[in-house]
């Protein structure tokens, strides 16, 4: 198992449970450049770090919002590329589908992992639904741009004998000729993200890496079924390699099992406040599958961000939620070393097997001290001993 050091880089100055909105609106006056540099000085600290622990790391972007200051992933992830020296670089994600151009998204992706040595982990997503409106794109027809962003950058990743030419639905591009190759042959592993069992399965044809953000146990098991369909689809044998698999969840680790939940109370309070979105920017329309839609409708709140069930069938809508609730439904993992590697151990054999692990070790106003402790007591007596345990099953049967 591998175990990723994640955040979204956040500046909680700006950040409150009493604004209306914490994206596309928010005025950027809020936010004071002088902060936002000791904050960037901060994250790529705790990054470096987390290489020197044995972790390995994963950054994403957003757009337009105090919760995350990383406007771009791919400068963060070049900084990363010079200063860590063996951790595994996770980008979840690039959202293509908002790009005009992917050839220059293959094109920065190949120099990061030519600067890396080869440690770049390519992770692609469609984007969140209320950054549509700031990039100016088209959230009708998202998935199919996205696919299509998808095989050109892979197949410009790939190609090292020459120019070819791209003649797509929504994408046009010639003499596509990616200056330098990337290290990995023949690319960068590629990963995705989804909470939907339609775009499970076609991960799982794909052969992509398929990681779950915070979905719990019972919405995991779905999706791991439905990734094992499609890889099964695409003749790639009966059983899927843990590999395959990853799964977000927030992580504290203290040194009482007081201390482990609180600092996990900090963090989650990124989930509680997803919500906290304008209404015109929330739900664009075509965006949603149908699947989506309707479990959207299903919801006693529609401002809910998402209601998710226990594995004893209790729902819990994570906005409101306790950090009993986060623990029992497998969003959270918190509390003491041993009570969160038996936590861990727990919803992984729920699962039925996880090759990575991604901890958002920091979030929200979870400030340094708490976060660098955190992540020490995480990787000194919690990490080892998962690597073991995990180390013995290689494949998921689901």
């Amino acid at each position: 198992m591998r175990v990723y050091h994640f955040s979204e880089e956040p500046y909680p100055d700006a950040w409150s449970p009493d604004l209306p909105t914490l994206r596309v609106t928010l005025p950027s006056e809020m936010c004071d450049p002088v902060k936002a540099h000791a904050y960037y000085q901060r994250y790529l600290d705790e990054w470096a770090l987390a290489d020197e622990l044995g972790y390995d790391i994963m950054v994403n972007e957003h757009h337009a919002t105090a919760t995350s200051l990383s406007a771009s992933a791919n400068i963060i992830l070049a900084i990363l590329a010079r200063i860590t020296k063996r951790a595994r670089l996770l980008v979840l994600g690039v959202p293509v589908a908002n790009r005009t151009d992917p050839v220059r998204v293959a094109e920065e992706m190949a120099m990061i992992d030519c600067i890396s040595g080869g440690r770049l982990d390519l992770g692609m997503i469609k984007g969140v639904p209320y950054e549509f409106a700031p990039a100016n794109s088209n959230p009708v027809d998202v998935m199919d741009r996205f696919w299509e962003a998808q095989d050109l950058i892979v197949k410009a990743l790939a190609t090292h004998d020459g120019p070819f030419n791209f003649e797509g639905e929504y994408y046009q591009h010639r003499n596509v000729n990616i200056w330098p190759r990337a290290f990995q042959k023949p690319h960068p592993p590629i990963w995705g993200s989804t909470s939907t069992a339609s775009n499970a399965v076609e991960l799982g044809q794909r052969g992509n890496v398929m990681a779950s953000f915070m979905g719990g146990t019972v919405e995991t098991v779905k999706l791991h079924k439905a990734y094992a369909e499609g890889w099964r689809k695409a003749d790639r044998g009966a059983t899927v390699p843990t590999d395959r698999f990853a799964y977000l969840a927030i992580c504290a680790t203290g040194r009482t099992e007081a201390e482990g939940r609180r600092r996990a109370d900090v963090i989650a309070d990124y989930i509680r406040t997803n919500a906290q979105v304008a209404d015109p920017f929330n739900k664009p329309p075509g965006y949603f599958t149908v699947e989506q839609s309707m479990r959207s409708l299903r919801s006693p709140n529609p401002r809910a961000f998402r209601t998710l069930l226990t594995p004893k069938g209790r729902p819990v809508e994570l906005t409101t939620a306790s950090i009993d609730d986060f623990i029992e439904t497998g969003v959270v993992f918190a509390g003491t070393p041993d009570q969160v590697f038996e936590q861990i151990c727990a919803f992984v054999d729920a699962i039925g097997g996880l090759g990575n692990l991604l901890l958002m070790g920091q979030g929200g106003k979870l400030g340094g001290e708490d976060t660098v402790d955190s992540m020490k007591l995480f990787a000194s007596e919690v990490m080892p001993r998962l690597k073991e345990r995990e180390a013995r099953r290689a494949n998921f049967e689901g």
